[in-house]
């Protein structure tokens, strides 16, 4: 079998297990233009309390120190647009955590994908999958691997598809005969993304200021929320999605297929007094599988007080 058709069957089998996008191309160190943005981001502080994004940055900037050898990174996407949506009328949840936490979800897919590539090629290859679990650029990779460009609100778009999805990654030891290319930008003059975040954290095209922004602070922010951003959270309680949802391109967004992020009857059905009155036994049984667990209980009750009565 020759390398060419091996990559026609890599996307095959991507494909069957549900991936809507699949590209490749050959690792190299990151391009100086993206190293110079992110440090730059990371000089301002602009990560705000994400001190793990400052950590291993040598590998971040080139995935050979995560795979000895690596020779190429196949980049995968995974459609989580919900098939059913909460009441906008209630507190709002961020789509990608209507239902089981993606990591595992993307990984046990990734997995299957090594296994069916080294069924069809045999040999002494080397892979790591990874899905937001390690210091990789993923964005940048997606983008490399010619799935889409990133857009002015830092998302990864896909033409024709919109930007509801998990990226998934295997770094790898692998050669194929061709590669794809990037995908040049789309966005044109948009500007609806920066026009519309609720803080303002898109200071600029691709220019996102973590201190401000919803999703981070509902999220990952450990700690009170600052006034500032607060009274502007309106009737969000886990992450935000606006930055998406204006963007013209979401408008080819199609209701996922995969059975594992359908929400279930008991996040759907949540009022605002639910969360009100939200324990940890409700918290542990309604979001015991969901990406929600991130923000942990005390982080949850934290952000619901700012509910407006």
């Amino acid at each position: 079998m020759n390398e060419f058709s091996l990559k026609n069957k890599i996307f095959e089998r991507a494909f069957a297990l549900g991936f809507s996008a699949c590209g490749i191309t050959p690792v190299k160190e990151v391009d100086a233009d993206c190293r110079l943005h992110f440090d730059k981001w990371l000089q301002k502080g602009k990560e705000a309390r994400m001190q793990y994004m400052r950590n291993y940055k040598d590998k971040r900037f080139d995935p050979r120190l995560l795979v000895e050898n690596a020779r190429s990174v196949l980049v995968v996407a995974l459609n989580y647009y919900p098939k059913v949506l909460r009441n906008p009328a209630e507190p709002y949840i961020s789509y990608y955590a209507y239902g089981e936490d993606y990591h595992g979800v993307v990984k046990d897919k990734l997995r299957q994908l090594w296994k069916a590539i080294t069924e069809h090629h045999p040999s002494n290859n080397e892979a790591r999958v990874f899905t937001d679990s390690a210091p990789l650029l993923e964005r940048y990779w997606a983008w490399k691997a010619g799935l889409g460009w990133i857009g002015k609100n830092t998302n990864l778009i896909i033409p024709g598809k919109g930007s509801f999805f998990f990226l998934g990654e295997i770094v790898t030891t692998l050669v194929v005969d061709t590669y794809d290319s990037p995908k040049k930008n789309h966005c044109g003059s948009c500007i609806r993304c920066l026009n519309a975040c609720p803080t303002g954290a898109l200071e600029g095209p691709k220019r996102l200021n973590a201190r401000k922004c919803i999703s981070y602070l509902t999220i990952e922010h450990r700690g009170e929320i600052p006034v500032e951003q607060a009274v502007l959270l309106g009737n969000r309680v886990y992450g935000c999605d606006t930055c998406q949802a204006v963007c013209p391109w979401n408008r080819f967004a199609m209701p996922t297929a995969v059975a594992a992020f359908h929400p279930t009857p008991s996040l759907l059905s949540l009022k605002k007094d639910d969360f009100k009155a939200l324990s940890r036994e409700d918290y542990n049984r309604i979001f015991a599988h969901s990406a929600v667990k991130r923000a942990k209980y005390e982080g949850l009750l934290r952000t619901i007080q700012y509910l407006k009565d």
